[in-house]
C-alpha cells in the first residue's frame, strides 16, 4: 500500500527553542518523546495523527547555510487582520523577514529562528479547511514529473499536474496540500527540511522502498549510520525518509 506522509523533518542546532517556536506559531504543543521535539495538534500526544502532519525537530550540531530550503511550509490564514497578526506574533516569536526573491506579492515570507524560510499566505477560499498548515511546498524543475512519482508514492490524490505546479493532498480531504512549484533554480546542497513516510500497519518496509527505488527514488547517505528508517530521494533529489512501521 502506498505511503502517508505523517511530519515535515527539520534540522535545528537548538532542537527545543526551534520546536517550542513552531509550537507557539501552529497552535500546537510541542513534545520531546525522545531525543527530538515533535509538533503536533493540543491536546496529547498523538502520532501519527489521523489529519495533521506533524513537525519533528532533530537536533544537528552544524548551523544552516545560506542557501534557500527547497522546501518551506505555507501557514493558512483566515483574513487580512488574521495574517497581520499571525506575522506581528511570529516576529515577537524570534521570526525574521526573508528575501527570496519573491518581489511584490500579498503573502508574508518570514524565517524561523534557524533561518528555515517560510511563508504567511493571505486568504485562500482553498485553504480554508487545512488548518494551521496550509501546504508543504517544494521548489523543483518539472512538476508534471514530480506529480507522477509522488502519486505513484503516497495514498494521497493528484488534485493537479500542469507545467508549473502540482498538488497533492489526502484523499480525505484533510490537512495541508503538497505542492511542487517550478522554480529556476537548481537543488546544491542537502535541505535542512525534509518528509518523513509512514507504512500502514501491516505493510512491509523493505518492500515499500523497493517500490519506491522502482519509481525512480535513490539511495541517500547523509551520515545517517545504523537506524531504522530508510533515507531516499526522489527523482530531482529531495531528500525524504521511510520510516520503520508503527
Amino acid at each position: 500500500m502506498p505511503l502517508r506522509p505523517v511530519q515535515v523533518n527539520i534540522k535545528a542546532r537548538d532542537h527545543s527553542a526551534v520546536g517550542r517556536f513552531w509550537a507557539e506559531a501552529l497552535g500546537w504543543s510541542a513534545y520531546s518523546p525522545g531525543v527530538t521535539t515533535y509538533v503536533g495538534p493540543a491536546g496529547g500526544l498523538v502520532w501519527p495523527d489521523p489529519v495533521a502532519v506533524g513537525i519533528d525537530v532533530v537536533p544537528v550540531p552544524e548551523p544552516g547555510t545560506a542557501t534557500k530550503n527547497r522546501m518551506h511550509l505555507d501557514l493558512a490564514t483566515t483574513s487580512a487582520a488574521h495574517q497581520a497578526e499571525l506575522v506581528a506574533r511570529l516576529r515577537d516569536l524570534g521570526a525574521t523577514p526573508a528575501r527570496v526573491g519573491q518581489g511584490d506579492v500579498p503573502w508574508t515570507v518570514l524565517a524561523d529562528p534557524e533561518g528555515n524560510e517560510f511563508c504567511v499566505l493571505e486568504p485562500r477560499e482553498v485553504y480554508r479547511d487545512t488548518g494551521p498548515i496550509a501546504a508543504v511546498v517544494v521548489d523543483c524543475a518539472d512538476p508534471r514529473a514530480m506529480a507522477r512519482f509522488w502519486d505513484e508514492a503516497l495514498d494521497w490524490t493528484l488534485h493537479e499536474a500542469a507545467d508549473d505546479r502540482a498538488v497533492l493532498r489526502s484523499a480525505r480531504g484533510t490537512g495541508p496540500y503538497l505542492e511542487f512549484l517550478r522554480t529556476p533554480d537548481a537543488k546544491t546542497v542537502p535541505d535542512r527540511v525534509h518528509l518523513d513516510l509512514l507504512p500502514y500497519p501491516g505493510d512491509d518496509e523493505a518492500a515499500e522502498v523497493a517500490r519506491l527505488r522502482a519509481l525512480g527514488a535513490t539511495d541517500l547517505d547523509v551520515g545517517q549510520g545504523d537506524v531504522p528508517w530508510t533515507c531516499l530521494a526522489d527523482p530531482e533529489g529531495h531528500e525524504f525518509c521511510v520510516l520503520a512501521p508503527s
